[in-house]
């Protein structure tokens, strides 16, 4: 196992350089340049004091301080296999110096005045509150209700569940979302439209929390709901499958509860296909929902995101990227590590 895991982690730094190397080179591509807005920053503070400067002097004084900048982030050589070096940190910057991602240096965010690691902490930490809090609530609900659909196949209750869940399952999100604001927000009132918290207050303790999940409780609804269609059916054919097998039929024979058969037979069974999906659920809680996060005004990841794009603000772009391209190689390799370990007969080590 653990030279499994070893070869496993060499394989995902390839594959990491390769895809930093390429979305870095596309990027770059994209014309921005960070050390010509700094230098021009600096020419119009300094208006005042380079006021009695001839046009040439003006000119060599933005020159000057246009190069330091260029020196400053690496970016004085048209090499981009150098400055990638550079933005990795393992390259020396003009001045011998190393200043890159890892010296700890992730960029600067020039829409939101701060360095990237800052302004994504808060997004962060409300995209996981939020996904975490609707994932444990849609697998509470869809686990037991697809097994319990398998268990009663093509009764009422198992065809009234398919019905529900596909209307679910096929309604786009935002038509979801929209619906439940109507019903909840508007004919009910039972909740707040959008935001994370009251306008203008400055609650804590119990009195914040009670607050937060008054204005978070529509979105996860509305979340668990539209994940819930596509798990339930997932869980109910996967079990249907593993009350087939020969051995589940043997354990019945030989006496074995129901509940035995069903929770510590089929169910192990049945777990080997859905892993691979509730393990990209709880992964997916960095990546942030731009559909959700936008139609409920929730500062998260994926709204964070868009923004970033939209404003030309790549800094940020690229530290998503690379942070979601990290996330989905350590996925594979945990989805096989359970795998070994839900199913014997898979060995991971070979």
């Amino acid at each position: 196992m653990g030279k499994y895991v070893l070869k496993r982690i060499c394989y995902m730094l390839v594959v990491l350089v390769i895809l930093s190397l390429l979305m870095f080179l596309i990027y770059n591509l994209v014309p921005n340049n960070r050390a010509y807005t700094d230098a021009k920053d600096d020419e119009n503070s300094q208006k005042q004091a380079l006021k009695g400067l001839t046009a040439e002097e003006k000119k060599d004084w933005f020159q000057k301080r246009y190069f330091e900048y260029q020196c400053k982030y690496g970016t004085e050589t048209n090499n981009m296999l150098v400055r990638y070096g550079r933005w990795v940190g393992i390259y020396p910057l003009y001045d011998g110096s190393f200043n890159g991602l890892l010296q700890g240096n992730f960029g600067y965010s020039y829409e939101l005045k701060g360095d990237v690691i800052d302004v994504i902490q808060e997004p962060m930490k409300n995209t996981i509150l939020i996904n975490i809090l609707s994932t444990i609530l849609a697998l509470g609900i869809t686990i037991p209700l697809g097994i319990l659909c398998a268990v009663k196949k093509n009764s009422k209750f198992d065809r009234g569940v398919q019905v529900f869940t596909i209307i679910g399952y096929s309604l786009p999100t935002f038509i979801t979302a929209i619906l439940f604001i109507w019903i909840f927000c508007s004919l009910l009132g039972w909740f707040p439209p959008s935001g994370m918290k009251t306008p203008g207050s400055n609650f804590e303790g119990w009195a914040y929390w009670k607050d937060t999940l008054k204005y978070l409780a529509l979105p996860l609804i509305t979340m668990t709901f539209c994940s819930m269609g596509g798990m339930t059916r997932y869980v109910r054919a996967s079990m249907i499958d593993a009350l087939s097998m020969d051995c589940i039929r043997t354990a019945r024979a030989k006496g074995v509860k129901e509940k035995a058969v069903i929770y510590s037979h089929a169910w192990r069974n049945a777990l080997i296909p859905i892993v691979t999906l509730v393990v990209g659920w709880f992964l997916g809680i960095f990546a942030g929902s731009l559909v959700f996060e936008n139609m409920f005004g929730l500062n998260g990841m994926g709204k964070i995101m868009i923004d970033s794009l939209r404003k030309t603000d790549f800094d940020v772009v690229l530290f998503l990227q690379l942070f979601y391209v990290g996330m989905s190689l350590l996925g594979n390799l945990i989805i096989d590590i359970i795998y070994g370990l839900v199913d014997p007969r898979v060995r991971v080590g070979k």
